[in-house]
């Protein structure tokens, strides 16, 4: 089965999303496909995203992995769903400059909680176990979360 892109536009042209956003200035601008049950990103570390010297940050390492089981449920559910928790253990650094494929896969559906397992690997290799907790909120729940009107382009996923 080939794998089928997921709209990198799905939340508008000029959303701010550090993690997916094409125009963002200095963010990740990660994309993402459909590959059966699960859901896949391949992106190069770049030079601006270093810790120590040729490596990867951890925490945008932990922010790529998030984004990704975000959008696990984007497209396998369709919906939108808000990180709960996060139990992720890193294996290995992430070189810069050096391909990175990412998979996100739903483990487990409880209603409005759902469980998603991310892995990150280079050179076939893991660098990245972890499993999120993400909550589905309805549109009444997201406004609260955010503080702020829910986008329109988000009211589709808040249902």
């Amino acid at each position: 089965m080939a794998e089928e892109p997921l709209d990198p536009n799905t939340f508008g042209a000029e959303q701010p999303c550090f993690g997916c956003a094409p125009a963002h200035p200095i963010g990740l601008r990660l994309r993402f496909a459909r590959d059966g049950d699960s859901v896949v990103t391949r992106f190069v570390p770049r030079e601006q995203w270093q810790g120590p010297p040729g490596i990867m940050q951890g925490g945008l390492v932990m922010a790529v992995a998030d984004e990704l089981a975000a959008w696990t449920i984007i497209g396998q559910k369709g919906r939108l769903g808000f990180t709960a928790s996060a139990s992720t253990r890193l294996k290995r650094p992430l070189r810069i400059g050096e391909e990175v494929t990412g998979r996100g896969k739903i483990l487990e559906d409880v209603g409005r909680v759902l469980k998603i397992a991310v892995t990150l690997a280079q050179g076939g290799n893991e660098a990245l176990i972890g499993e999120f907790t993400f909550a589905l909120l309805d549109e009444s729940g997201a406004t609260r979360l955010l503080g702020a009107p829910l986008p329109e382009s988000w009211k589709r996923f808040c249902r």
